[in-house]
């Protein structure tokens, strides 16, 4: 893990406000080492002698295998209450531009970024001619859905194909 260069999670969790922990040390691994030898050393035992043999049965296989695994290990937690934090109400809205792709571009001489493959115009702003040389993020969203953005700003928003959306998300 490079903090200096953090993945697209890494990134997210940041934005969230929630603080990574990288598990370098052996007795960090040894937790996830020591489930996946028991899963690499049951699982196929487990599935061999139920006779299953196929995908779609071992996934079937799975679906009680799951909570009797875990009943076996479960250990109960120093502290009842729940460490996991509320989402704050205004934290709701900004959640697509969190958790989404994003990428750095700068804008080309014709005002349009280029990203995988598509161009993307960036409309006329009132309060700036050109964004040209500019340094701008690309959005890329589950749907398929694109945005530019220059700090905060959102300059323009584009289908899955790159065509610029209008304010209602019909083509411009």
């Amino acid at each position: 893990m490079d903090k200096g260069n953090p993945t697209q999670f890494g990134r997210a969790m940041a934005e969230l406000g929630i603080e990574m922990i990288a598990g370098y040390s052996p007795q960090a691994r040894g937790r996830s080492e020591r489930l996946f030898g028991t899963l690499q050393g049951r699982l196929p035992q487990e599935l061999a002698k139920a006779g299953i043999t196929g995908m779609d049965a071992a996934n079937e296989f799975l679906k009680p295998f799951w909570p009797r695994f875990n009943a076996s290990f479960t250990v109960e937690p120093k502290e009842p209450e729940s460490a996991f934090v509320a989402l704050l109400p205004s934290m709701k809205a900004k959640l697509p531009d969190i958790l989404c792709l994003k990428a750095e571009r700068t804008v080309g001489n014709d005002n349009c970024v280029a990203y995988r493959g598509r161009k993307l115009q960036i409309p006329p702003q009132r309060h700036r001619c050109h964004y040209v040389r500019a340094k701008v993020s690309v959005h890329e969203y589950e749907e398929g859905g694109l945005a530019v953005f220059h700090g905060t700003l959102r300059l323009g928003h584009y289908d899955a194909v790159g065509r610029r959306l209008g304010k209602a998300g019909a083509v411009a």
